[in-house]
């Protein structure tokens, strides 16, 4: 059976499962796309490109065209776990009789982690979502019938984003709604934050956003003018504890439910925007409430197509696990570009090694890219971990904030001499593990952690032999590793785009596939 499945609003993408494979997920902010983007002709036309012959299900993920309160629903609507909320009819399409299908958002993201999980069919799970609207625990049971156990906070990641806004001066007092990026931001600002129990000033707001009812109305900066965190300022020390201590209330709020009405010590399946907490994420699996915890790397919005086509394979035929690689992204475009500015020659990486060492920056991309938001190295910026220089010239060629943290990429094998407090391999960027040396300060963030990547010789050959070489030349299996894009943009994913982002923002060069482009100086 093949379906294909689109996801509507932000984080736009379109899924083929083929024979309960995953045959490819395309995003809407990729090839340089506005981040967050929705889906547009041109991304459904690519889809047809590669479906390569019309589906036997179209499927679409329920969405809602207004937001707070939420009206429009469009197909099978925002909420709902039950099977009620399926729609299934017969659908014409390119001269075959194909069905049309369609279930919530919320069973989306509750399908999408269960079809993707290591965990057989049949084994009574708990799963989380936990995004910008839902905040609630759900027990799957063997039979995959779905009860919701309790929604202990609605709306945590609108809730949580927002206090990066009412602090940063430059967002519009008037702005009704946090920003989308806010999150991760605020993720990175908590690491600044003291480590020691909220203050009076600080339990009165973050209680007071609890209380907001987020999901009628937003919770607007301009509500908050008499907070005494109103425009403090993103440098300013009581701002950085407010980030830390809000970043623990929404995980203690989320925790202490769970202890209480969360008793069997089944397996956690974690999914929504919240998912991409690295410190959030580790946290779950140090409570040992859970036999394991599974986070897909598409945990925010950017899974729902593949969880719809998910749910949709299971109603018709019964099977609701599939096989995913997260390479499954599409490949490279060489379209036209002027290469008059680089040596363009066969990849050495001994060659690229010694550069890496002497300090340069390149871009890297093999194969297909990742679906997902992270960069797993193969749409990557690449560079030597070892100085607080890099760390900075990194982020000015992303254009971004110096507070923001660089990710490590690593060899396995060099997990446990450079980590600890982690929970073993990590190839999806997930968790976070305390960095155990001062020898590379790029990607330690100022709380000592860093949100690691880590790969083997199957996972990733490629991005493997690399770190290999250059563990050999410098005794350190890991390298730096950030998301390859024009700042506000999805990744890049043709040359012409490559090469005018190497020329304009000081990078040394690029690898693509076996072939090295060697700016010229």
């Amino acid at each position: 059976m093949r379906i294909l499945a689109y996801k509507p609003g932000h984080d736009g993408h379109i899924a083929l499962l083929e024979d309960g494979k995953l045959a490819f997920s395309i995003e809407a902010e990729k090839d340089s796309g506005r981040r967050y983007g929705r889906v547009k002709y041109q991304l459904l036309l690519r889809a047809l490109a590669h479906a390569g012959g019309v589906p036997d299900v179209i499927a679409a993920s329920g969405w809602a065209g207004e937001f707070r309160p939420i009206t429009d629903l469009i197909e099978g609507g925002y909420f709902g776990v039950d099977t009620d909320h399926i729609i299934d009819r017969p659908q014409p399409f390119l001269g075959k009789n194909a069905k049309f299908f369609s279930s919530s958002h919320e069973r989306s993201h509750l399908l999408g982690s269960y079809a993707m999980s290591p965990f057989e069919q049949g084994r009574p799970v708990y799963a989380l979502v936990w995004e910008g609207i839902i905040g609630s625990f759900y027990k799957i049971d063997r039979d995959l019938s779905i009860t919701r156990i309790g929604t202990p906070l609605e709306g945590p990641g609108h809730k949580y984003a927002f206090i990066y806004g009412l602090a940063d001066r430059d967002f519009p007092d008037d702005a009704d709604r946090p920003r989308h990026e806010d999150a991760g931001k605020l993720m990175a600002l908590a690491g600044y934050g003291a480590d020691r129990p909220a203050n009076a000033q600080e339990h009165a707001l973050i209680d007071r956003v609890f209380d907001w009812p987020s999901n009628e109305r937003p919770v607007g900066k301009t509500h908050f003018r008499d907070s005494p965190f109103f425009n403090a300022g993103l440098d300013s020390e009581m701002f950085h504890d407010l980030a830390a201590q809000h970043q623990r209330a929404v995980f203690e709020r989320f925790r202490t439910f769970a202890a209480e009405h969360m008793k069997e010590g089944l397996p956690l399946l974690v999914s929504g925007g919240c998912g991409l907490n690295c410190d959030w994420n580790s946290a779950w699996k140090d409570t040992e409430l859970f036999a394991d915890v599974f986070v897909p790397p598409c945990a925010n919005d950017s899974g729902s197509a593949i969880g719809t086509a998910a749910d949709a394979q299971w109603f018709y035929t019964g099977n609701a696990k599939i096989e995913w690689d997260v390479y499954a992204g599409e490949a490279f475009v060489h379209d036209e570009a002027d290469l008059s500015a680089f040596e363009v020659k066969p990849r050495d990486n001994g060659e690229i090694v010694q550069r890496l060492k002497d300090g340069a920056v390149f871009a890297w991309v093999q194969g297909r890219y990742e679906i997902g938001p992270r960069a797993l190295g193969n749409r990557s910026l690449i560079a030597a971990p070892f100085t607080a220089e890099t760390h900075a010239r990194l982020n000015a060629i992303k254009q971004r904030e110096g507070f923001r943290p660089i990710a490590p990429i690593c060899m396995e094998e060099e997990i446990d001499k450079l980590f600890t407090g982690h929970h073993g391999a990590s190839p999806h960027m997930l968790y976070f593990q305390r960095v155990k040396t001062d020898a590379i300060r790029a990607v330690t963030h100022v709380d000592g952690t860093a949100r690691l990547q880590s790969v083997n010789e199957t996972q990733n050959p490629e991005i493997y032999a690399l770190l290999r070489e250059f563990r050999m030349a410098t005794g350190f299996g890991i390298l730096c590793n950030t998301s390859l894009n024009f700042k506000g943009k999805g990744f890049i994913n043709r040359l012409s785009d490559l090469v005018a982002y190497c020329v304009s923002h000081g990078l040394d060069g690029f690898v693509v596939g076996d072939r090295f482009y060697d700016l010229k100086r």
